[in-house]
């Protein structure tokens, strides 16, 4: 048996960055338990799923010096919504904040692979296991491995997204709403240029977004009503990108797939609890919701941050302290409740396509889009920037 400090089930994106910033702010033995790869191959075409990383996830990485080494990335300058079924439109751009960019659209692949190379593996212990079972002990946890190991820690860290063994282990319920709807992501190539900027069209049936990878290249999310889903899956390449062209209404020309579609179910998750005595959720493990606005990742990095923080807040106590811990979960749970719940009321409200709701969702967003007060309230909050 070994004994750890902190151990963190789950080596993504969000399970490495907190135990990179941990393992550089607090002299600890870590631990990171993952069955997967962490360190995925990289090659010169895109990948397909991809972040709209945001200027507070840009700070964040930079300061734990791995920002630089992320090898793609492309800066998006502005977002531009518009709507089938009204005259709605919004539109928001960087200089509206005095910013040079929005955001970076980003492969995931690549953020986790920068952040793998940046951990110091004479710090960081990685094994290559399930995790099987927990056992509360007076100080922290007993963990029994796939393998048959067995470790011991102060903090255990749940990062293993959104069908969290640590979570389901420890039974902390949940409250679950499944949109019934399936996500379509894709690679396509363009006829005419995405301008830097994302663009997002609600039609009466679905949503799409287009998050640019360059100038004539971008990563698509169709969320869709299951059925719909399950046709465009399955049609042929070519009638694909002739009813994603259509969706757009060809402003940026014929589109070409550049790779395999890809679909997964789109259900909002949210733990009743993120926190126990000496045991701590985050990301995608304490909260997922659509992904309508891109946000899933930065909540996370937002997580290992204000742990990491409440953590270093109080060097005298306990590493798995209960009170340290619930200050993380009240500093966290707030804006990861409203992001959740604002992009279930917009899904609802672009679902319902009865007239007075369309005559209401148009002038909604035309008042947003022309009252500068507003429309700096949204858009800060999409930044990561709320203050």
């Amino acid at each position: 048996m070994k004994d750890y400090d902190v151990v963190v089930i789950g080596g993504g994106m969000v399970g490495l960055a907190f135990a990179l910033e941990l393992s550089q702010k607090n002299n600890c033995s870590i631990a990171i338990v993952e069955p997967g790869n962490s360190n995925p191959n990289i090659d010169k075409n895109f990948h397909s799923r991809v972040s709209a990383i945001t200027p507070a996830s840009k700070s964040y990485l930079t300061s734990l010096n791995v920002w630089n080494d992320i090898s793609r990335k492309r800066a998006f300058i502005a977002t531009k919504v518009w709507d089938q079924n009204s005259h709605g439109h919004l539109n928001f751009h960087a200089q509206d904040e005095n910013l040079e960019q929005l955001g970076f659209i980003v492969e995931n692949d690549l953020i986790q692979s920068a952040l793998f190379g940046a951990i110091d593996q004479s710090k960081i212990d990685f094994i290559s296991a399930k995790l099987s079972n927990l056992l509360k002990t007076t100080n922290g946890y007993e963990l029994l491995l796939s393998d048959q190991g067995k470790l011991t820690c102060q903090l255990l860290v749940g990062a293993d997204g959104s069908r969290s063994k640590v979570r389901e282990i420890c039974e902390i319920e949940i409250s679950e709403n499944d949109y019934e709807q399936k996500a379509i992501i894709a690679n396509i190539a363009s006829e005419k240029s995405f301008e830097d900027t994302t663009w997002q069209r609600f039609l009466s049936d679905s949503i799409v977004a287009l998050l640019p990878l360059s100038d004539n290249q971008a990563s698509i999310v169709w969320s869709c009503e299951n059925k719909l889903a399950e046709r465009l899956i399955t049609l042929e390449d070519a009638e694909f990108e002739k009813a994603l062209t259509e969706a757009v209404e060809y402003r940026f020309g014929v589109f070409s797939l550049q790779n395999e579609r890809q679909s997964f179910p789109l259900i909002e998750r949210s733990s009743k609890s993120y926190v126990l005595p000496s045991l701590a959720l985050i990301g995608d493990a304490a909260h997922n919701i659509h992904p309508l606005a891109g946000q899933g990742v930065n909540l996370g990095f937002a997580d290992c941050r204000e742990l990491n923080l409440q953590l270093s807040n109080y060097p005298d106590k306990a590493l798995g302290d209960h009170s340290v811990l619930r200050s993380y979960a009240r500093a966290r749970r707030l804006d990861n409740e409203l992001m959740a719940k604002t992009m279930t009321g917009l899904n609802w409200i672009y679902k319902e396509n009865i007239e007075p709701v369309r005559w209401l969702r148009g002038i909604g967003m035309n008042i947003i889009d022309d009252t500068p007060m507003l429309k700096s309230f949204f858009q800060r909050h999409a930044l990561g920037k709320p203050n």
